[in-house]
């Protein structure tokens, strides 16, 4: 929304009122500035003196000018924001004013007096600096133009949200109090302790945070730092870390005003303590004194609680934004990306970038200050000890930079483990994602063991690395965790051996000191891990970002109607690798007149789909011209579908036409296969289409590209995957009706579809060898011959040549009544429309297939707990590591009390103890300190690994022994989470936390003793504040729990998107679908943002509350001391307290439970996966089968019935019949109608819910499940190759020797093509078999089932992928080595099932029909009859 008058008259009004504001505080300080020179002058000028007149001066110069810039600047001006560097300035001077009177008081307590006008200038500050604070930080108006430039792009975006505008984040209209308090998260909470919290529930981000914001700003500055070329390949590290703070600057800001602040507060109670003893130590103790020290200790934690607290929200933030400006950056890249930067990175590798990189890179936001904060706290330190020590502090200096001299080789050792780390975890996710995509093949060839073990061996690898990096992290922690006790020891000992007096005062001061100097060197070695780990991650996001790009402009657009020129290609070389001499496509040349019908034909792996890729601009140009006018659409080979609903997979963007949508359908086929669906066409389609037939999915394809209107369209073998009718069909109602206007170039097998084309390219070996029209080229030349003369041969088979059926009358058995149906297969069909509706009536919404994921409610269980604890050596390492804590804690007590109690409490008091036995006695503490430290880590390391190792391997033995209904109802992207993101959260993050834990309770009851045991009336605050600490944990720890779930639920559609869309990158861009794409990735982010942002407010509005409340406590801790008669207590015992109590907290614990129990989650939701129903066993010991089983094949099938789901409708129902031993046996069916169901359920995919199945007399549903599926052989419908070698994918158990493999290479035609590659067997197989054409991959699926030889083979759709050449020869040689075996072949190409001796044909999972094909032919009405009649009319016209 752009600014208006009315909208600017609230900013002029706050403008006028800062502007006279201003005016009048410059003239106070002036005034000031006066009466301060005049009461100096005449006397001695003090330097006090000459900086009060400085600081006034300063005032009253800063104040003006900024009176001058706002009258200048907003007087005639619309604009409404101040700029970000003044507000800063106003909140410095608020921050500083503060300091100012806590530095007053302090002095004041100190010197007898202060000039009155500093009172009154501090108490004119810090109200004058409050009012323009809530003024101008947080008044209305709070959106920069960058936002309101991009509003109209929100409105858009926003409209089709579930929560609207009007909940929009309290936060983004929130006043002063609420902020610093964190109030605005109270409704959120509320509602969090009454209900469980949905994503529904959690407010929208302000307009400034959304993700499309975030990323809009982190783009231009990416692009402007590449001198705005766009161009990604010139990113280098540093532009991108560049790029980040530029577009995060303001926070950076705003954090590093907080991290200030909250540094200088920290140090004002060491600074204290010394007067704080002497105060006690006084025999003329002013009570006023006593009082304004513990004011200026409690104002100190109070500015340190709302500046730590405001600090961390901020950085939290922060974090958010970078996630989703680098989320988005990696997608939009992987949308980019060419086929052979594709080869190099992995899908898996991918998926490792967008969730365990861009995770640690945000993770380092939170020590982005300590890079400056170390060394500043270290040097304020020193400077405390310099005052306490005098000479000794420099000897701390020495001991300090010491240690951090030893952390650099561990550094460097860090660095190096985790790259390895890293890429040992890119090999495992790449081996997870392609088995976890290629399950189903795995199980049907019974391999998912092998696959299995490799993970496991993968896993022992980076196991290795991980256990190197813990222990590095593990010493590392050791040096510094021992730090503070190694510092007091060499710099009291240099104090004992030059003789420099120890007073209790000074040495309790330099133990709060330590005690501080504490965080920066515990912080430092955390601080050089995680500036290895995100070098490591930023590094690889540059690597990624850096990859090739598609060659822009590879292909020329025309204007539209400018020519009659649809496609041209002009001298075309090709290769799918530039780098490479060998040319893909060469000298293609060819013209396409709009509206023209071209048809690709030719041998496998001949290049028909590399030339539909050229077109697209997919294939990298070598050389020559591709023009194109007017918009495409593309159906690939392999069908892409995404998860979701069929209608959006149709619609894929569009605006919904009714008429258009209906009469697509109908084209298509798919009015039937909604009607049998419970959902219609809102049925949610699983990963992949997994639910769906490979014809179902190829018709959706082609739906989805007919909706779309293109002007040509290019179809990638369309009817391969679809019956005889299907496909008669979808050529007519498709290809010459609703595309007969448009450009259509198809590739196709089928020579029949062939006849209709105004031009036909036939290729061979990456050459268009020959054009024309069918009749013109047929006599030509010898390689359309060679295609024509196989059909020809094949249908020479057919024998039955009527042609007086009508295609209408095609397939309903329910009016022709079948004689060869039995009575029961005639009653189930006219039963099965009712049966259908029915299930559709009571099915509920919950009756989809995939089902949104799982998630617990209420709190992790305490078994989670257990189980996590006692993983590892039974839980024994557990005690152990608290005992240990234990005992550091009582070594770090003992030596403070011992250096306080041994020394003197005053200058004039004699020690009473020798200087070598004070020493020698800390040394000893020391050491023993030290040894625990060391202990705790390393049990904490081991235990924590161990538990990682036995949770993964537990977790993956139940994934790949779940069923595949498991995998059908479960996207992928929800598998990988856990395994990437989880599994790193167990792996280093929960042992760190539970350490933490521990650390904190022993620290917490350490500090509670030492304070009760000096006054036991601190235990009637400290009962009711930790009383009123555990209800607030209580109130809130119910909706951030649920927060905390929400983002691991928000995280897997994501990398389930992501990974979806890299595979679907093609279709994508064909159909310039980028931008849409890109939106959703965004919405997914803005989704995923939602409840950690709210999340984070949470956590602070808890830990405020803590940090207040133990300051109450602490400061009334401090009274009770004050109070006290002197003489009660010793000085130094108070004092020792006081020292204490400075790091007093629940805050720790309450912190570190919670982190832990949103760690546990990690642990809870690997679990969900580690109890998944199993399939049956492998081996059933008893009921093992011989070794020759089985030795005929005879199949039995009894009353079978099937379904993917309890909840969803059969899919196969009352099958009954015989496949006798060594018969051929052909199973037919439209798309979708049970055939590779049945196929399935002889594997025992899928387990029937009623019905048995007998193979040579064995029930194949009592013995295990490897002995079964080990002895057949299935060529399944979708072919599949693993990355690795050709080797590798057709014997990957290496069973077989290298001349079997190639006389099997040359049988199922490929030896030729192996052979011309120099590295033969081993020939590379990239992530899907991509470097390997379909056809390709299917004759490589033929090449294991004869390899494996088995009595039962079963071929679905064995051949739709290759020309009816290969077919037939492919045909020839299945005949000669299983003539002796049952095969059993699922094919809409009627010629490969003609010559069998029985035909089943099912129809919706009910046998139609079901003997020899020959009598089945005989009878005219038959339904097979029908299919062979309408095969042989096309294929004849």
């Amino acid at each position: 929304m752009m600014p208006t008058t009315e909208n600017s008259k609230p900013v002029l009004k706050v403008t006028y009122f800062l502007y006279y504001w201003l005016i009048g505080l410059s003239f106070v300080d002036l005034l000031l500035c006066v009466l301060n020179y005049f009461f100096g002058y005449g006397h001695d000028w003090s330097d006090f003196k000459v900086f009060a007149q400085l600081d006034f001066s300063f005032r009253s110069l800063t104040g003006f000018v900024i009176s001058a810039y706002l009258h200048i600047q907003f007087s005639h001006s619309s604009e409404h924001r101040f700029p970000i560097l003044l507000r800063i300035w106003w909140a410095f001077y608020f921050l500083m004013s503060c300091s100012y009177l806590i530095i007053h008081l302090g002095l004041y307590w100190k010197r007898s007096s202060l000039s009155s006008l500093l009172w009154v200038s501090d108490a004119i500050s810090i109200i004058a600096g409050s009012f323009i604070c809530y003024a101008v930080l947080f008044g209305k108006g709070r959106e920069g133009d960058d936002f309101r430039l991009l509003e109209p792009l929100l409105s858009e975006n926003r409209q089709g949200s579930s929560v609207g505008e009007d909940s929009v984040t309290p936060y983004a209209n929130a006043n002063l109090l609420s902020i610093f308090t964190f109030s605005w998260m109270n409704p959120l909470l509320a509602l969090g302790y009454k209900k469980t919290l949905n994503l529904e529930d959690v407010p929208q981000l302000a307009s400034c945070d959304s993700a499309n914001v975030v990323f809009a700003l982190f783009r231009n500055e990416l692009e402007s730092n590449g001198n705005g070329s766009g161009n990604s390949g010139h990113i280098s590290t540093f532009k991108l870390v560049k790029a980040l703070i530029f577009s995060t600057w303001k926070e950076i800001l705003w954090t590093t005003l907080f991290s200030i602040v909250c540094t200088l507060a920290s140090y004002v109670g060491p600074y204290l303590i010394k007067a704080f003893v002497q105060y006690l130590n006084s025999p003329h103790q002013l009570k006023y004194k006593g009082y304004t020290l513990v004011i200026i200790f409690f104002l100190s934690k109070l500015i340190k609680c709302i500046s730590e607290r405001q600090l961390f929200f901020q950085l939290r933030k922060m974090s958010i934004r970078l996630r989703a400006a680098l989320s988005a950056i990696i997608y939009k890249k992987g949308l980019k990306l060419s086929n052979q930067s594709k080869q190099g990175h992995t899908s898996g590798e991918n998926t490792n970038l967008i969730s365990v990189d861009v995770e640690r890179t945000c993770l380092f936001s939170w020590y982005l200050h300590d890079i400056w904060r170390v060394p500043v706290q270290v040097v304020l330190a020193l400077l405390i000890l310099y005052n306490n020590l005098g000479f000794a502090s420099f000897v701390a200096i020495f001991a300090t930079l010491f240690l951090m001299l030893v952390n650099i080789p561990m550094g460097k050792l860090q660095e190096k483990f985790q790259g390895e780390l890293m890429d040992s975890k890119d090999r495992r996710m790449k081996v997870t994602t392609e088995a976890l995509r290629n399950m189903r093949i795995l199980k049907l060839q019974g391999w998912e063991m092998k696959f299995l073990a490799k993970i496991i061996e993968l896993r022992n690898f980076e196991v290795r690395w991980i256990k190197k990096l813990l222990y590095t992290i593990a010493m590392t922690s050791f040096v510094f965790l021992s730090a503070p006790m190694f510092v007091s020891m060499v710099t009291f000992g240099f104090c004992v051996f030059m003789g420099i007096p120890l007073e209790s005062g000074n040495v309790l001061s330099s133990l709060a000191t330590f005690d501080i100097l504490q965080e920066p060197i515990y912080n430092l070695p955390d601080l050089i891990s995680m500036v290895v780990q995100t070098k490591v991650s930023l590094c690889r996001i540059t690597s990624f970002l850096c990859l090739d790009d598609l060659q822009p402009n590879i292909v020329q657009k025309l204007l539209k109607d400018s020519s009659e020129v649809a496609v041209e290609i002009v001298k075309g070389n090709f290769s799918w690798d530039i780098y490479s001499s060998n040319l893909t496509l060469k000298d293609i040349n060819f013209q396409l007149y709009c509206g023209m019908r071209v048809a690709v034909c030719g041998s496998v792996g001949s290049g028909k789909s590399t030339l539909l890729s050229c077109i697209l601009g997919e294939v990298p140009k070598v050389s020559g011209a591709i023009k194109l006018n007017g918009t495409k659409a593309y159906v690939a080979q392999s069908p892409w579908i995404q998860s979701g609903k069929i209608i959006d997979n149709i619609l894929f963007g569009k605006e919904m036409d009714k008429k258009r949508y209906e009469m697509i359908l109908e084209a298509c086929s798919l009015k039937k296969d909604l009607e049998l669906f419970a959902f219609g066409d809102q049925t949610i389609i699983g990963d992949r289409g997994i639910n769906l037939s490979g014809g179902q999915k190829q018709r959706i394809q082609i739906a989805r590209a007919l909706y779309h209107d293109a002007d040509i369209y290019l179809l990638d073998d369309p009817f391969s995957a679809v019956d005889a009718h299907t496909g008669s069909h979808l050529y007519k109602e498709c290809l010459l009706g609703i595309l007969g206007s448009k450009t259509v170039i198809y590739v196709t097998h089928q020579v029949e579809f062939l006849l209709s084309a105004d031009l036909i390219l036939v290729m061979r070996d990456g050459k268009i060898t020959q054009t024309g029209k069918y009749e013109e080229i047929l006599s030509s030349g010898n390689d359309l011959m060679e295609l024509v003369g196989a059909h020809k041969k094949a249908l020479a088979d057919l024998n039955y040549v009527e042609c007086e059926i009508t295609l209408d009358n095609l397939t309903n058995s329910e009016e022709d009544g079948n004689i060869i149906c039995s009575e029961k297969s005639i009653q189930n069909d006219e039963e099965k429309e009712p049966k259908n509706y029915n299930t559709e009536k009571l099915v509920g919404s919950e009756g989809q297939l995939v089902q949104e994921e799982k998630r617990e409610n209420g709190g992790v269980r305490l078994s989670v707990y257990w189980k996590y604890f006692t993983a590892a050596y039974k839980g024994a390492f557990v005690p152990l590591i608290l005992l240990v804590q234990i005992f550091f804690q009582l070594f770090q007590i003992v030596g403070s009390y011992w250096m306080v109690l041994s020394t003197p409490s005053s200058e004039d008091a004699r020690p009473h103890i020798r200087a070598s036995t004070l020493i020698f006695v800390y040394v000893a503490l020391f050491f023993g300190s030290s040894l625990c430290v060391f202990i705790r880590s390393m049990l904490t390391i081991t235990s924590g690994y161990k538990a990682a190792t036995l949770f993964f391997n537990k977790m993956h033995l139940c994934i790949f022994r779940a069923p595949m209904s498991f995998f059908d109802s479960t996207p992928s992207g929800r598998i990988l989470n856990r395994a990437s993101i989880d599994q790193s959260v167990v792996d280093t993050s929960i042992p760190h936390q539970i350490e933490e834990l521990f650390a904190s309770i022993v620290e917490l009851l350490g500090t509670a003793i030492v304070m009760s045991q000096v006054t036991w009336q601190m235990l009637i605050v400290f009962i009711p504040m930790t009383v009123t600490c555990i209800s607030y944990q209580r109130y809130y720890k119910s909706a951030v729990r649920e927060l905390s779930r929400l983002n691991g639920v928000c995280q897997a559609p994501i990398i389930q998107h992501f990974s979806e869309s890299s595979l679907g990158s093609t279709t994508i861009r064909c159909f310039d679908q980028e931008e849409r794409f890109m939106d959703t990735n965004l919405k997914l982010v803005e989704e995923y943002s939602r409840p950690r942002f709210h999340f984070s407010g949470a956590v602070e509005w808890l830990c405020f509350r803590m940090d207040m409340l133990a300051s109450i406590t602490y400061a009334v801790f401090l009274v009770f001391f004050i109070s006290m008669p002197k003489g009660v207590l010793s000085p130094g015992v108070v004092g020792l307290a006081v020292t204490s109590g400075l790091r007093f907290s629940l805050h720790a614990v309450i912190w570190d439970l919670s982190i832990l129990e949103n760690n546990m989650i990690s642990v809870e939701r690997i679990l969900q996966y580690a109890c998944i129903p199993s399939e049956p066993l492998l081996l059933v010991e008893e009921n093992r089968p011989s070794c020759e089983w089985p030795s005929q094949g005879k199949i039995e099938i009894f009353d079978l019935q099937v379904r993917y789901a309890p909840h969803l409708p059969f899919v196969l129902q009352d099958v009954t019949c015989t496949f006798p031993g060594g018969m051929k046996i052909g199973i037919v069916g439209r798309t979708g109608s049970g055939k590779s169901t049945l196929a399935h359920t002889l594997f025992r995919m899928l387990e029937p819910t009623f019905g048995q199945i007998w193979i040579d007399g064995i029930n194949i549903f009592q013995i295990g499940l490897h002995d079964l599926r080990s002895r057949l052989s299935i060529i399944p419908q979708d072919p599949t190759m693993f990355e690795g070698t050709l080797r590798s994918n057709l014997d990957p158990l290496e069973e077989y020797t290298d001349e079997q493999i190639w006389e099997v290479l040359d049988k199922c035609q490929l030896g030729d093509k192996v052979r011309k590659n120099e590295r033969k067997l081993d020939s590379a197989v990239t992530e899907n078999g991509e470097n390997w054409s379909m056809g390709q991959r299917q004759l490589v699926c033929l090449g294991r089932v004869l390899l494996k030889r088995s009595k039962v083979l079963i071929l679905d759709e064995a051949t739709a992928s290759v020309d009816t050449a290969t077919d037939y020869l492919i045909q020839q040689t299945l005949r000669q080595h299983f003539s002796g075996s049952t095969v059993i072949t699922i094919s809409h190409r009627i010629t490969s099932i003609l010559d069998i001796d029985m035909v089943l044909l099912l129809d919706n999972g009910l046998v139609l029909e079901y003997d020899s094909p020959a009598k089945l032919l005989d009878i005219k009405s038959s339904s097979f009859a029908k299919l062979v009649k309408e095969y042989t009319r096309r294929c004849s016209s």
